[in-house]
């Protein structure tokens, strides 16, 4: 009985680290192109986000060679700033796109980015281990049209509702374009 206790637990915890059927992710990944500010332009609509403008993800390296994550949004209702700080490592090899990221404890999800601009790294576009969590994300705080418009093609092509996609507000900003970051000024 105990052995399949833990068998259940290890299957329920790899589960939320695993990629949607029939998604592939990105090979060929730089993790040193994808550092830096992102900002995020559309999301699918989850809790921990709702609400939220100026949403912005911040990639640096840790120590132990992962990945630290720093997400951050304004609340317009509560009149502050959210953050959450988390870790991410790659399930496979660093050239793939595929890690598994959490921002509490032992408890992992998927990271998975399906599309990247990978000559310039100025977008993604990331899903969970799900169809249900979906973000496109851009190094400036808009996307041109043709560019978003493509992407949000790619997402329903894939089986992403993308009628449920919610369009984050953004404030321009001026962007410091730095042998190949992007940092806000």
């Amino acid at each position: 009985m105990k052995s399949r206790l833990i068998l259940l637990l290890v299957s329920l915890l790899t589960a939320c680290t695993g990629t949607p059927d029939d998604i592939k992710v990105v090979t060929g990944f730089e993790v040193k192109k994808y550092l830096g500010t992102w900002y995020e332009i559309a999301r699918l609509d989850h809790s921990f986000e709702r609400g939220l403008e100026q949403v912005t993800a911040n990639y640096s390296v840790r120590e132990d060679g992962g990945i630290k994550v720093i997400n951050r949004g304004y609340d317009p209702k509560k009149q502050k700033w959210q953050e959450a700080v988390g870790k991410a490592y790659f399930v496979e090899k660093p050239d793939v796109g595929k890690l598994k990221v959490s921002f509490f404890g032992p408890f992992y999800g998927g990271y998975n980015i399906i599309a990247l601009d990978k000559h310039y790294y100025n977008y993604v576009m990331v899903c969970g281990p799900d169809k249900s969590y979906l973000w496109i994300l851009s190094r400036t705080p808009q996307l041109s049209y043709p560019i978003k418009a493509e992407l949000i093609a790619k997402a329903r092509e894939l089986g992403f509702d993308t009628n449920k996609l919610t369009y984050v507000k953004q404030i321009p900003a001026v962007m410091d374009y730095e042998a190949g970051r992007h940092v806000r000024k």
